[in-house]
This record gives C-alpha cells, sequence and structure tokens, in this order.
C-alpha cells in the first residue's frame, strides 16, 4: 500500500530524530510491502525564520492533503521572546485549529524493564498503564477574548476559557471508546467546584455516560488528580480532560514512564472506532531541547513509538504498529539506552545508533 505523509522535523533536535523516524518508515515498509511518499514543510521557529510564519498556508494545505503528519518539536530559546508577534507554538495551534485536531491522545505506561528509570518508587509506578485524552482546540489556549492591554493602574492582560456542549461531547466519546478497548475505567477531570466551563463539562459527560454502561465513570477535580497520579497511578485506565489541564498533567505523567523521550502522542480528527482510519497528527511529547541538539544525544523512543500509533489510527495498520511496539520493548530488554534513560549495566547509544537498531530488528521481524 501507498501512503502519503506531511513530515513536519521542527526545531532543535526535531530533524535529527525525523532522520531516525523515516530510517524506520523505510525499513517498515520494506518488511510489510508498502511505500510512503514524505511531503516536507516547515513548522515552528524554522518556519518563522525562512516564511516570516510559524506555519504557511502552502504547508498546511500540504498536511490537509496527507493521510498523516509527523512532527517532533518546535521552539528554542532564539524565538522566546514574549514581545513577539508570532511564536513558534503558534504553529502548532494553527495546526490542530486547521486540521480539525480535537482530541490528543497520550499512552503512559511503565515498561517493567525501565521501572528503576523513573524518580518514583518502583513499587508505585510498577504496571501503570494509562491514556491520557486531552481536548486540544478549545478552552484557554483558544478562548475569547484574549489580550494584553495597559490601564492607569498598570498592566492587565485576560485569556478565557469556554466551552461548548458540541465540544465537550465529542471528546468525551473518544475517551469512552478508548476506555472501551481497555478496562472499561473512564476518569473525567474537570475543576467543577470553582468554574463554570469544568460544571458544564461534567454536566455533558454524566450525559454521555448513559451511551456507554459498560464503562464505568469516575469525576475527578484537577488538583486531586494530579496527586493521585504520583500517589497511585494504576488507579487510572482513561482520563479524559479539556485542554490546559491536560497538558499540565500529561508532563507530569511523563514522570512514571522515566523520560518524556518515551512516550508518543496522537491528535486526531475524529472518534477513533475499529477499521476507521482518521486524519492525525503524530509527535513525540517532549520539546525541540535545543541544549542538545545535534549531538546525537536525543531520544528516537517517542518518535518512533509515534509511527506506531500513526499506523493503528490514520493508516490502518494494526499488525505494523503492533510490530513496532513489540520491537521497541525488545530493543529496551536487551539494554540499549540513550543517554535519558541510561543506568548502570546497560548498552549506551545515541540517537543514529538507537534508529540503526531499530531498523534492523524490523527488518527481521517475523
Amino acid at each position: 500500500m501507498k501512503f502519503k505523509l506531511a513530515v513536519l522535523p521542527g526545531d532543535g533536535v526535531g530533524p535529527e530524530l525525523m532522520n531516525e523516524e523515516v530510517k524506520v518508515l523505510e525499513a517498515l515498509g520494506k518488511r510489510f510491502g508498502h511505500s510512503f511518499d514524505l511531503k516536507y514543510g516547515l513548522i515552528g521557529g524554522i518556519a518563522i525564520d525562512k516564511e516570516g510564519t510559524a506555519l504557511s498556508e502552502d504547508t498546511l494545505e500540504m498536511c490537509r492533503q496527507s493521510d498523516a503528519v509527523v512532527m517532533i518539536a518546535v521552539g528554542g530559546p532564539k524565538w522566546d521572546n514574549p514581545k513577539a508577534k508570532v511564536r513558534p507554538e503558534d504553529g502548532l495551534l494553527a495546526l490542530r485549529k486547521g486540521l480539525a485536531l480535537f482530541a490528543n491522545i497520550r499512552p503512559v505506561f511503565t515498561n517493567d524493564i525501565m521501572v528503576d528509570a523513573t524518580p518514583l518508587k518502583a513499587d508505585i509506578v510498577k504496571g501503570t498503564d494509562l491514556i491520557v485524552v486531552r481536548e486540544l482546540t478549545g478552552g484557554l489556549y483558544f478562548g475569547r477574548p484574549k489580550r494584553q492591554w495597559t490601564t492607569t493602574r498598570g498592566r492587565r492582560a485576560v485569556d478565557t476559557m469556554s466551552y461548548s456542549e458540541q465540544e465537550i461531547e465529542r471528546i468525551v466519546r473518544v475517551g469512552f471508546e478508548l476506555a472501551r478497548k481497555r478496562r472499561k475505567k473512564l476518569t473525567s477531570v474537570d475543576k467543577a467546584n470553582v468554574l463554570q466551563s469544568s460544571r458544564l463539562w461534567r454536566q455533558v459527560t454524566s450525559e454521555v455516560a448513559k451511551d456507554y454502561p459498560d464503562i464505568a465513570l469516575d469525576n475527578m477535580l484537577v488538583d486531586t488528580c494530579a496527586m493521585r497520579l504520583i500517589q497511585k497511578p494504576t488507579y487510572f485506565d482513561v482520563i479524559v480532560t479539556e485542554n490546559t489541564f491536560g497538558d499540565i498533567l500529561t508532563d507530569e505523567a511523563s514522570l512514571l514512564a522515566g523520560s518524556m523521550g518515551m512516550l508518543p502522542s496522537a491528535s486526531l480528527a475524529g472518534v477513533p472506532q475499529e477499521g476507521k482510519k482518521i486524519l492525525g497528527f503524530y509527535e513525540p511529547i517532549h520539546g525541540s531541547a535545543p541544549d542538545i541538539a545535534g549531538q546525537n544525544k536525543a531520544n528516537p523512543i517517542a518518535s518512533i513509538l509515534s509511527l506506531a500509533m500513526m499506523c493503528r489510527y490514520s493508516l490502518g495498520l494494526s499488525p505494523e504498529a503492533q510490530a513496532l511496539e513489540e520491537i521497541i520493548a525488545a530493543v529496551l530488554k536487551e539494554g540499549y539506552r540513550t543517554p535519558d534513560i541510561m543506568s548502570e549495566g546497560k548498552k549506551m547509544v545515541g540517537t543514529k545508533e538507537m534508529g540503526d537498531v531499530v531498523a534492523k530488528k524490523i527488518a527481521k521481524y517475523t
């Protein structure tokens, strides 16, 4: 089969990690009989430098015409000016809105082989296997009014957390559908004791729950959730929450896996269902890490696992997705480690070498 992919390396470690993604894609295509037509574009800081915008209309249209979009990360100190009219992150927001990518899915798991790599006690994190579903196109990041101004008493600023019933219903359904394929438990996270938008969130979630009588629904305040993720992460199966809460909670949850370099993500334009291909945007959850860019130190595992999610949700290639996940587990079991997850007695490798190991295992996969 032939697939069209939009490729957005981004900034910092993006280009070198994307090299490993492409290497793995080529190995996957050769092993399973697929071809990938790759179209490259700019996003983030490099797009600002070369095109004057964080995401051009041409690049956005290229993404629309693709089966899926793969990216690494944007940003860096060079563009970190709070007064700048255009910021690298504007490219991500424009891409999410432009492709209607409303559902961000972030799996968080603690591999038994990696249980000692986390800063938490092994007996707490062992067995962690959860998914966070984050609403991606509403809330504080997109609400209006959003502005900063000066008054006679000094500067002021406002951001608006706004959600409609329809926005809440569609993201909550993503959570219920994923829970139905897993352990049938959904935790909906809000701040209903304070926020009106959260009260609506809880009302709509409870209404949608009637369509899923087989799923146990648990409504939880965001501060309680943040605490319980550290106290007892195995409590959770699927978590669904709004944009800002999801952004913060998923970064916290990354500690359960030992490194942000281990966790992938998918941003989808629809509710995932068996046999249904959905336009998606796939990226590791980590940032552009400009401090190690070009040093062959970045961990490509999250990027490669993002390809597995792409195979599953956008390309209809579940066996290939499973193959990638099994190969990553095998590589870790054999002791290969990049610097961020290195421990005594393991084999330290660089970005390129880790990609080579994975690609060679794909070629021999049966």
